[in-house]
């Protein structure tokens, strides 16, 4: 009687598990000998020979239904390249959502096509394709299923699209040479397919397409195979880059600036990279974002130099609340400045189930900075189907000093939990040693526990930072602290409620801090979220509720005119937001909080905009207000913030950022133009200008004009 009443509970589990599974779930790619034009037409030969999978499921809006619109995928290649055909039919083509133009764009608004291959076929990590209408292209790198997502890799891979009355279509093509995989004879990769329909918010996969996974959720992909004999057509690829321009500072004279370097790339074995650069230069990147630090912590900026951004994720090490053992922002930068990088050196890539990152390098001199080497090493070893255990050491040497951080961390990840449920352990402890320092109190650690699902999320974690951890190259946002977390939401789809597609509703959302020395409570967030949602439309809404407490052991200066006294702090605040869907022409952001701010109070408004032009032009806008309102002083803070984007083409496209805060009293303009004239190689065209607005004036304090092309070449 028992295991005739467990019978239906195991046939309702393998019902759940086979149902993400869509038959055919292995693509056979097929071999040619013919040439294909990239143009977008499919009108060769091969590709009516090759096979084609058309089984593609809603996740959204309706799961586990057919596709509404029809779609196919075919896979050619021959010895060096690889082929992606896309049939995407639409009876409506004239709605198609396609905004954006260029190169790396914001693919979450446009129809678009999605790919994400794993050349290694373990579970894990990815290279993810987006493309649109227009033959815009994205790339991202996955690691740990979506972990991470490196947005700012970018591959050597061409498209082509056409649009017609029965739809778009799309070739792709992928050298073998931008991928790593492994040297056999015939192989088998993980590969799934995602299409998104933005009129009808319907996003429908090949594989994995239940809910509680994503496309980079790799271990729910399909199979790719027919792939025999295939190579990697490029050993040694060397990127040299010239630069020259000028640069005026207030009341100096023009002075020039000529600059040459590059980097090569060296095939060591088809899984593992070896990366020289000399005279690193970062002139083309779009500058940050400056942010008013309301806060008595430090602010986190994200890494943009193209350099550091390959393998990102390998080197990272988390230790919870952005505290990261390694953050490359700490090599070649001093406070927002720039460092000038003599050489360096990396090795990264996977053997077998080993994943290696090494990388050092040496910078130069700059006034009272003395020229440091900054080393690291990473590994990390997959075990099981999705779990891994690593080890990091990092290094910082100068002038006999050193400081030096060790690290182990462990995931255990599993997709099967309750049958079909996701299910993340993370663990990871690191210990600082430096030369001229105490080294006791100096470790840090950190313990999670992740039920990331659909209609239910759960996260559990612990993290300690002890007051002489010292990590030099990494981030630490506090020091000196306990912190325990805990959240659970609950997202469910009311099928009474046809405007919604889902509820948010979060009833607890804490972080609880102590000092790490003597266990007294430090500060405490509490968040309510009553309600919230997502309509079938896309307009995404919050109403929270907070309670904060800050216990202040010194004072602080808020601002140059503000100081916050010693004392402990209960703070009450409640809290709107409003997105309105983007892929519309118009679209918007609303965000207020407002309550207690330690002896006063404050109100935070956020207001965005975005206008779409035509695929060509895209403009955006944004304005951040405080209102500071304490008993003996008023005060408002004002950040504006805005970009225009013109893109001829996917290969040639022309951005205008600009940004002002009334704390700075400062104008930052950036303007940039970007040609690709050949994939992999760039020219850029930057100016950059910053202007003082103090005392109702306007004065240009620094203008610089550079110019910078990389040129590709492979031996």
């Amino acid at each position: 009687m028992k295991k005739l009443f467990l019978l239906p509970v195991f046939l309702i589990a393998a019902v759940f598990v086979w149902a993400q599974k869509s038959h055919p779930d292995t693509i056979q790619a097929y071999y040619t000998g013919e040439k294909i034009t990239l143009d977008g037409k499919l009108d060769e030969d091969c590709w009516q020979k090759a096979m084609k999978i058309s089984n593609f499921t809603q996740r959204e809006l309706h799961e586990g239904q057919p596709a509404t619109e029809r779609t196919k995928v075919a896979i050619v290649y021959n010895t060096n390249v690889m082929h992606i055909g896309f049939w995407g039919y639409d009876d409506a083509p004239e709605k198609l959502s396609a905004q954006k133009m260029e190169r790396d764009f914001r693919w979450g608004t446009d129809d678009n096509f999605e790919v994400i291959i794993s050349t290694f076929d373990d579970n894990r990590n990815g290279y993810l394709f987006v493309i649109n209408p227009n033959g815009a292209r994205a790339d991202v790198l996955i690691a740990n299923e979506g972990d991470g997502f490196n947005r700012s890799w970018n591959g050597v891979w061409d498209v082509a699209t056409t649009v017609t009355d029965e739809g778009w279509f799309a070739e792709i093509q992928i050298p073998f040479s931008t991928l790593k995989f492994k040297k056999k004879e015939d192989l088998v990769w993980g590969i799934n397919f995602e299409r998104n329909i933005r009129r009808k918010n319907e996003q429908v996969l090949w594989q994995g397409w239940y809910r509680i996974f994503e496309i980079e959720k790799i271990s729910q992909a399909g199979k790719l195979a027919g792939l025999h004999n295939i190579k990697a057509k490029n050993k040694v690829e060397l990127l040299p880059y010239v630069s020259s321009g000028a640069e005026k500072l207030e009341e100096e004279n023009w002075q020039g600036r000529y600059k040459i370097g590059g980097d090569a790339n060296i095939d060591l074995t088809p899984t593992l990279k070896l990366n020289l650069t000399v005279n690193t230069d970062f002139a083309q990147v779009e500058s940050d974002k400056v942010q008013l630090n309301l806060t008595r912590f430090t602010l986190y900026y994200p890494e943009k130099r193209q350099f550091f951004l390959e393998a990102k994720d390998l080197f990272q090490m988390n230790m919870g609340s952005r505290n990261q053992v390694f953050y490359s922002r700490r090599v070649g930068l001093e406070d927002g400045q720039e460092v000038p990088i003599i050489a360096g050196v990396r090795l990264f890539g996977k053997q077998n189930k080993t994943s290696l990152g090494v990388m050092s390098i040496q910078t130069l001199a700059k006034d009272s900075i003395l020229t440091t080497n900054h080393s690291v090493v990473r590994v990390r070893q997959d075990i099981g189907r999705q779990s891994s255990v690593g080890a990091i050491v990092t290094g910082k040497y100068l002038n006999g000093r050193y400081n030096v951080v060790y690290g182990a961390d462990f995931t255990y990840s599993t997709s099967k939990i309750f049958n079909n449920k996701n299910l993340i352990i993370n663990g990871s402890f690191a210990q600082s040693q430096t030369s001229d320092s105490l080294n006791s109190s100096n470790s840090a650690y950190r313990f999670s526990l992740s039920f990331p699902n659909d209609w239910i999320e759960y996260d559990l974690a612990v993290v300690g930072i002890q007051g002489n951890f010292n990590p030099e190259m990494g981030f630490l946002r506090r020091h000196n602290y306990r912190m325990y977390y805990t959240e659970l939401q609950f997202n469910p789809r009311p099928k009474f409620w046809p405007f919604f597609r889902n509820l948010n509703l979060k009833p607890l959302d804490i972080n609880y801090y102590v000092n790490d020395q003597t266990n007294q409570l430090e500060s405490i967030f509490y968040e309510l979220r009553p309600f919230g949602f997502t309509t079938k439309s896309g307009e995404v809404s919050e109403f929270n509720v907070q309670w904060i407490f800050d216990k202040l052991d010194e004072p602080f200066e808020l601002l140059d005119t503000i100081v916050i006294p010693v004392g402990e702090y209960w703070d009450t605040r409640w809290e709107a937001q409003f997105e309105t869907f983007r892929g519309r022409r118009l679209s918007g952001e609303f965000f207020l909080n407002s309550g207690g701010f330690y002896t006063g109070k404050r109100t935070r408004l956020s207001l965005a905009g975005n206008l779409n032009v035509n695929k060509h032009w895209n403009l955006s806008a944004e304005w951040n207000r405080n209102f500071l309102d304490f008993q003996d002083l008023d005060f408002v803070t004002d950040e504006v913030g805005g970009r225009v984007i013109y893109a001829h083409d996917p290969k040639l496209n022309t951005s205008l950022f600009a940004q002002w805060n009334n704390e700075d009293d400062e104008i930052l303009l950036n303007f940039r133009i970007n040609w690709i004239p050949k994939i992999g190689s760039d020219f850029y065209f930057v100016v950059n200008q910053l202007i003082d607005t103090s005392n109702n004036r306007f004065k240009f304090v620094q203008t610089t004009i550079l110019a910078k092309l990389i040129w590709r070449f492979v031996l």
